[in-house]
């Protein structure tokens, strides 16, 4: 069953696409070594999901300065994941070219982010 979307978020392609990275940094910490349960695995979890959160946030009600400033958010905790992208990649818990496709993923979301914010008038 298809649900049609009803919240003005889901309509969102920068909220689309955090939800769709969410889901791949979930996949790979499930590859970290269990010790990184409460470290590693559980900051980048929780920053990849804050990015979807922020953008969903306001927008609901759309003021102007504080859906910007949970944009401003989002883009924070994008940065914090590609940091915790790089740990796991210097830990070896991620291939070279695993890193490589999720700094691409991260860096063109970054660069959707940066432009939607741009555009809250």
């Amino acid at each position: 069953m298809i649900i049609e979307s009803k919240f003005k978020f889901e309509k969102i392609i920068v909220w689309q696409c955090a939800m769709d990275f969410g889901e791949a940094i979930n996949n790979i910490t499930k590859l970290f070594p269990k010790n990184e349960v409460y470290n590693l695995s559980s900051q980048i979890r929780r920053a990849v999901d804050s990015i979807a959160l922020n953008i969903s946030e306001d927008s609901i009600g759309q003021t102007n300065p504080e859906f910007k400033k949970f944009v401003g958010y989002a883009i924070r905790s994008l940065s914090e994941v590609v940091t915790c992208l790089h740990k796991a990649n210097r830990k070896n818990y991620i291939s070279s070219e695993r890193f490589d496709e999720l700094y691409i993923e991260a860096f063109n979301s970054m660069n959707m982010l940066v432009a939607f914010k741009k555009n809250i008038k």
